[in-house]
């Protein structure tokens, strides 16, 4: 190697040294006590120079740390952070959960006999009521049936009427001694043929009459029907258990249910609920902006082992047909209000060895504390120990710091924090 380049060599040894020395004083020091305070006025007019302080100001300094640690810490920059408050008051126990609607009662209309369709009185996907004629089928050849015995029961009425009259008189030619007891006997029997006649053709009327109902098809519910399977002049057939033998599907809209599936940790904070009665449970369908209020209304009576859940159904009056059957919705069920409780943001926690803990501001420094979380909801951590509340804790740019670390608060959080 030259002359020249060994000169180079040891220029740039020389500068990187003299760098480090004034950006990051505090390993020199260690080295070579006294570098410190010799540099500071150097340190004092170069942009980004660590200003670590000195020994005497370290020793004026009430409460701060010594050693090695304390140099490193005191040497680095401040670190730019979020912050935010410690709340405490009142905050609702909530589950969120994914459920699906599905109606109270759903009825598929089919028919009992083989008929052709006459006529559909209401469109595919009507709104209807209990008792609405839906559909009507070709009832001709029932009619003439019940005619038919219709008249059979007049004959037999008549029938009837003359076997009394035959009887009245063999009885009272018996009581003048001009007839017998064998005719006066016959005649009574024929009367109780006559009744047993009639009384079976108005079985059979009884029976057609039911039969003639079979052949128009009202709505059992109030609901919505679905789209008509079959239309006017297909024929449809008792028994058929295809697709096609289902002339349309009708589903109860008002009231419906909404199932989902909470932990089995709380089943017992939700049974303490419907005891209570306050159960509230809202339900958002996903995607839509709209949500309805409801109660739950069915607890499962076990729970499903494989996931360690049980399934609740909860009612909705749904007036305003905001939840539709076979919906999936976003459902958050209100247990009760816990009066006083302590929070922070979810992205002020921070996971150690030691377990969890947030960072507080204090004097423009962070400190380490250790919490212990109960809970999260809506973004945020319950904190069981550890706050007390009216702290300002590090809600963001937390992975950056140590214990003792100075802080560089944003503009943004302190103009929220002002605002709240």
């Amino acid at each position: 190697m030259s002359i020249r380049n060994k000169g180079l060599s040891l220029i740039a040894i020389a500068a990187a040294g003299v760098i480090a020395g004034v950006y990051w004083p505090s390993k020199i020091e260690e080295a070579f006590p006294g570098w410190v305070e010799k540099t500071a006025s150097l340190r004092a007019i170069l942009p980004g120079a660590s200003p670590v302080p000195s020994k005497t100001q370290e020793a004026a300094a009430p409460g701060a740390a010594s050693g090695p640690r304390s140099n490193i810490v005191a040497g680095r920059p401040p670190v730019p952070v979020n912050i935010d408050t410690v709340q405490r008051g009142p905050m609702p126990v909530r589950i969120d959960a994914v459920g699906m609607v599905q109606p109270v009662a759903s009825v598929a209309l089919k028919t009992r006999i083989d008929a052709q369709i006459e006529k559909i009185f209401v469109s595919d996907g009507a709104q209807v009521k209990a008792g609405d004629v839906l559909v009507k089928l070709d009832s001709r050849q029932i009619e003439a049936q019940i005619k038919q015995t219709e008249a059979n029961i007049a004959k037999d009425q008549a029938a009837l009427e003359q076997a009394q009259r035959d009887a009245t008189r063999s009885s009272d030619l018996f009581g003048r001694g001009a007839g017998t007891q064998t005719k006066a006997d016959d005649a009574l029997t024929q009367v109780a043929s006559a009744k047993a006649m009639l009384a079976a053709d108005q079985a059979l009327l009884d029976n057609q009459k039911v039969q003639l109902s079979w052949y128009t098809l009202m709505a059992p519910i109030t609901g919505r029907v679905g789209t008509f399977n079959a239309k006017a002049g297909n024929i449809v057939r008792a028994g058929d258990n295809t697709t096609t033998g289902i002339i349309a599907t009708i589903v109860q809209t008002s009231p419906i249910y909404v199932a989902f599936s909470i932990p089995q940790t709380a089943l017992a904070d939700v049974r303490d609920a419907i005891a209570s009665g306050r159960s509230e449970v809202r339900a958002t369908p996903q995607g839509g902006k709209r949500s309805a209020t409801g109660k739950i209304a069915v607890l499962d009576n076990t729970i499903d082992t494989s996931t360690g859940t049980i399934m609740i159904r909860a009612l909705f009056e749904n007036a305003d047909d905001v939840l539709w059957a076979g919906q999936l919705c976003n459902v958050r069920v209100t247990l009760r209000v816990d009066p006083d409780v302590i929070s922070i943001p979810r992205t002020a926690t921070q996971s150690g060895q030691q377990g969890n803990f947030v960072f507080i501001v204090e004097n423009g420094v962070a400190r380490s504390r250790k919490v212990s979380v109960g809970r999260f909801q809506d973004g945020r951590d319950v904190i069981l120990d550890g706050l007390s509340g009216g702290e300002t804790v590090v809600s963001d740019g937390a992975l950056l710091l140590i214990d003792g670390s100075r802080v560089d608060i944003r503009k943004e959080s302190i103009e929220k924090k002002g605002a709240i």
